[in-house]
């Protein structure tokens, strides 16, 4: 065991502190690095799962090949590397607001190095992804998948100017930049929320939650997370 905690960066930015570090978990007996802006705990390695699943689960409902991905939140990089590794994936494309974190990917400082920067199909673009969307597209340049994990879930942001996305407008935006059987996804740490599901039904011909449980080794039970999936081909 090494130091319980070691700070692998740390910068100011316009949400607050963002720090990545390394940290030693006694029940695992292991390391585990996080992701920490201002006072929220954005994500850890010791959790991955909710982010597979997010791509696994998003993908499943897409059809056909040469899919064009588009993932909103970079984090540690698990959604990204779970599309990628989907055969049908031609190419994704990771927009995240915080500079810093694609600089820790492209220099190896997280968990999986450098795979995303090297990896030829994998764009990785500092942006505003709820402003994404806000042009329309022309249709060669929609995307086949949207997967979304950034605010902890549709109601706990991280910044309160998210709140316009996770409206019939602001999901109108991103059903117009689908393809015709385009599929949006999105992880949130909470139970299906209602409320939401009813807007989504009011933006998608069909929509759903999904609720993805994993082992979780602080508490020694069992742990869950919510990915909701929409589209035209999410039955």
């Amino acid at each position: 065991m090494g130091r319980l905690i070691e700070e692998l960066d740390y910068r100011l930015t316009d949400m607050g502190p963002l720090v990545l570090r390394r940290r030693w978990v006694a029940a695992i007996d292991a390391d585990v690095v996080e992701v920490i802006l201002g006072d929220e705990h954005l994500m850890s390695s010791l959790f991955t799962v909710g982010e597979i699943e997010l791509a696994v689960r998003g993908l499943a409902a897409a059809r056909g090949d040469g899919l064009r991905v588009v993932v909103g939140g970079l984090g540690l990089g698990y959604t990204a590397r779970a599309a990628l590794a989907n055969p049908r994936v031609a190419s994704v494309e990771v927009v995240d607001a915080l500079a810093p974190v694609i600089e820790w990917h492209r220099a190896g400082l997280v968990p999986i190095g450098d795979s995303l920067g090297q990896e030829p199909r994998c764009t990785l673009s500092h942006g505003d992804f709820f402003g994404w969307f806000d042009a329309a597209r022309a249709e060669g340049e929609r995307y086949d998948v949207v997967l979304l994990d950034i605010d902890h879930s549709p109601r706990q942001l991280l910044h309160p100017d998210h709140g316009r996305f996770y409206t019939v407008e602001g999901l109108t935006r991103v059903r117009d930049a689908l393809t015709a059987q385009g599929v949006f996804a999105m992880w949130s740490d909470e139970g299906p929320d209602d409320d939401f599901l009813a807007v989504l039904a009011t933006v998608f011909p069909a929509a759903r939650a999904e609720v993805a449980a994993f082992d979780n080794p602080l508490t020694g039970g069992t742990s869950a997370c919510t990915i909701y999936v929409a589209g035209a081909a999410a039955v």
